[in-house]
């Protein structure tokens, strides 16, 4: 918290302390980040966030958005003034219907003081007006925000809100949404959770998404462009809608091979993690040049590059496991993205013995032996990685190798079992690595702290018996590449945030 500090000197500051009522004195300003020690500047302190609706008008040709944001809360302390993080520029700012002050400071903050403070415990409506041209936007160095011949498209990780829509951005604070967006005819909006309906009027075409689950603000997403969309349903009668550029080129088939089996991948996901979480399904794939894919609930944004070499079913696989873990259960802090990329990683090695293109053990194996004692792969943690290494490849490959250390220590029966249950347990909320060891333990009934360590926290190779190999002996002895292995080699982009 920052409270301004007055110092009893002159007459006149004594009386003006003495002016101000007892009740507003003992409201103070929200802090500016929500305690992350990754990213202190996310998120914000002082009240929750359950519903965001966003009005928006979208127009490609210039790359401008004009927005109206409605924001439900309720505080959790007593505030003098509250932030939200945001980037465009705010024309008017209301707080529960009366016209507030807003000014900006550091990189993406709006400081927004209500005109009468605001207890504990109350409800809260924040709605906000305003515009602007995300792409001419940056934050720290970098923008969110990627422009593409026929629009604009929000997602990245860890943010990408405060280039489209103000938010209490870290994934402690998740909330359910209206996206509303206005585009002309022609051109399309797509974004999260189920279409509600579309109309045309005067030249533009309005089109409505929900998302009536919870979810982190970094995995609400916007994209607007010429998409062509397909629908279906999954055997479980979850409706799918997939959207891909008409400008994907040579990776448009591709593309299309990968992304329209993500119902059957989604079931069979489900027979590991538990039955699918959310009511919408699908993905798409805009124009652009960027090289990652991104879990972006219920509908994963996928780069045209990650097609460039063929169909690849492994990547909407790691997409789609991230629904159950890292959207489902979200990190408690950005230290334990181990919990989202080691087991969407897994996902992929599970496939891939699906495919019988090679056991997750051989995949295990190979991964093993292909980094050296002295490779600094084995120098990041993946408990606890830092943000300048949070999605370093071995967070991926060697938080996978921790998981199926887990696997031979505890026995496929539980393994599956906590595979199953820990999404079921932490359900719509957040957890770290603790958590999950905790979790662990109890279903397994074994002790798994030195496993955690040796896995997660050591910054050097365990040994052979530690990592459970059942193949390694000399270098002319190596494990065979298994047959999935460039492909799921192909995915490490994913991670190029």
């Amino acid at each position: 918290m920052h409270r301004r500090i007055i110092v009893p000197g002159a007459l006149g500051a004594a009386s003006l302390m003495l002016a101000i009522p007892a009740s507003a004195a003992a409201h103070s300003p929200g802090a500016p980040g929500i305690g992350d020690p990754y990213y202190p500047a996310y998120g914000n302190g002082g009240y929750d966030v359950s519903h965001y609706d966003l009005r928006l008008k979208y127009q490609p040709a210039t790359d401008r958005l004009e927005g109206t944001a409605t924001i439900l809360a309720r505080t959790t302390e007593d505030l003098s003034r509250f932030n939200l993080d945001f980037l465009l520029d705010v024309g008017e700012v209301r707080v529960n219907g009366a016209k507030a002050s807003f000014t900006t400071s550091g990189e993406q903050e709006l400081e927004v003081t209500p005109r009468k403070p605001l207890d504990k415990g109350a409800p809260l409506t924040v709605v906000v007006r305003y515009s602007g041209v995300p792409s001419s936007k940056q934050a720290f160095g970098f923008t969110s925000w990627h422009r593409t011949p026929d629009g604009g498209v929000a997602a990245n990780e860890p943010e990408a809100a405060a280039w489209w829509f103000p938010s209490n951005d870290h994934p402690l604070d998740k909330a359910t949404y209206d996206v509303s967006v206005q585009v002309p005819d022609g051109t399309q909006a797509i974004s999260n959770g189920t279409l509600q309906s579309t109309s045309s009027r005067l030249g533009w075409t309005r089109w409505n998404w929900r998302s009536d689950q919870p979810q982190a603000t970094y995995l609400a997403t916007l994209a607007v462009g010429k998409f062509d969309l397909t629908t279906g349903t999954t055997e479980g009668g979850i409706p799918v809608v997939n959207a891909y550029s008409r400008d994907l080129g040579a990776n448009d088939g591709a593309a299309r091979a990968s992304i329209e089996r993500t119902g059957e991948v989604a079931d069979w996901l489900s027979e590991y993690f538990g039955p699918y979480p959310f009511d919408a399904l699908g993905g798409y794939v805009p124009n652009t040049t960027t090289g990652y894919a991104l879990e972006t609930q219920t509908r994963p944004f996928y780069s045209p590059r990650q097609f460039a070499n063929g169909s690849n079913v492994s990547v909407v696989v790691h997409e789609l496991a991230h629904q159950w873990y890292g959207d489902l259960v979200s990190v408690r802090g950005w230290k334990d993205i181990w919990i989202n990329e080691g087991f969407a990683r897994y996902a992929q090695w599970l496939w891939s013995e699906h495919e019988g293109e090679g056991t997750a053990q051989e995949l295990a194996d190979y991964t093993y032996a292909s980094h050296p004692a002295d490779d600094p792969f084995w120098t990041v943690r993946p408990g606890d990685p830092g943000p300048e290494n949070q999605f370093d490849g071995a967070v991926y490959d060697r938080g996978a190798l921790a998981v199926q250390a887990l696997r031979n220590e505890v026995g496929d029966e539980d393994f599956f079992a906590i595979l199953k249950g820990w999404p079921a347990k932490y359900a719509h909320g957040n957890a770290s690595v603790a958590d999950f060891q905790r979790y662990a333990e109890e279903v397994s009934h074994r002790p798994l702290a030195a496993l955690f360590d040796t896995w997660l926290f050591q910054p050097s190779k365990p040994d052979a018996p530690a990592a459970g190999a059942r193949s390694l002996g000399k270098p002319s002895e190596a494990p065979a590449q298994p047959r999935s292995w460039r492909r799921i080699a192909a995915t490490n982009d994913v991670h190029e945030h």
